[in-house]
This record gives C-alpha cells, structure tokens and sequence, in this order.
C-alpha cells in the first residue's frame, strides 16, 4: 500500500524559506508523476507544483512561480518542495499527491476531492 508522509514543515518569517519533502513507501508503480497542494483554512485545496516522472517536465501554479520549486530524487523515493520568499498567503497545510504514471498532466487538473494518494499534510506558517 502506497504511503507518503510530508515533513518540514514549521513556522517562519515573511521573506524566508523552507523545504518540504515526500517520502514514499510501499509504492507499486515503476513511473509515477507527484504533485503538492496546499490548503489554507476556510479553502479548498489548491494545487501548487506537479512533476513527471522522471523530472524532466515541471509545472506551477502563477501564485507560487518564480519562489518555489519542485524536484524529485527517484533513487531515494523523494519528492522535494523548495519554497522561498514566503509570504504570509503561503500559511497551509502542504499535502503531496502521487499519480501512476509518467505525465503531471492529471494532478495539474486535478479538482478537490480528486486523486487516491496523498500524504497526511505538513503545516506551513508564514508570520509577517
């Protein structure tokens, strides 16, 4: 059964940064696309960053390109998010999402309520 489980997530100052990881366990599938989300209090989840399968195509949302980035390490079975120059708007919980397969396509169009893997969330807190 396919486990993810965030982490680094914390509480930081507006302009700083901070880097969340995925890890995944138990995974069945060769080729597989990720994905984060996040989701603010009183909001629907709302994607963030997807990437295929192998790296080679990633994709953003406008509200976080250019500060984040998003990168895997398929040897160690990690998906990474690295997010600088936060901004209070930034404050949520941060959820990974995997897609079997080779193309992020389907998490860039995911809508809430979609998608069978996700991971248990890691809270990130921007203060300003």
């Amino acid at each position: 059964q396919v486990q993810l489980t965030e982490s680094g997530g914390g509480l930081v100052q507006a302009g700083g940064s901070l880097k969340l990881s995925c890890a995944i366990s138990g995974n069945p599938w060769s080729s597989y696309a990720m994905g984060w989300f996040r989701q603010a209090p009183g909001k629907e989840r709302e994607f963030i960053a997807a990437i295929n399968w192998n790296g080679g195509s990633t994709y953003y949302a406008d509200s976080v390109l250019g500060r984040f980035t998003i990168s895997r390490d398929n040897a160690k079975s990690t998906v990474s998010l690295q997010m600088n120059r936060l901004k209070p708007e930034d404050t949520a919980v941060y959820y990974c999402n995997l897609e079997p397969g080779f193309s992020e396509v389907p998490i860039i169009q995911r809508k809430p309520g979609e998608g069978d893997y996700w991971g248990q969330g890691t809270q990130v807190t921007v203060s300003s």
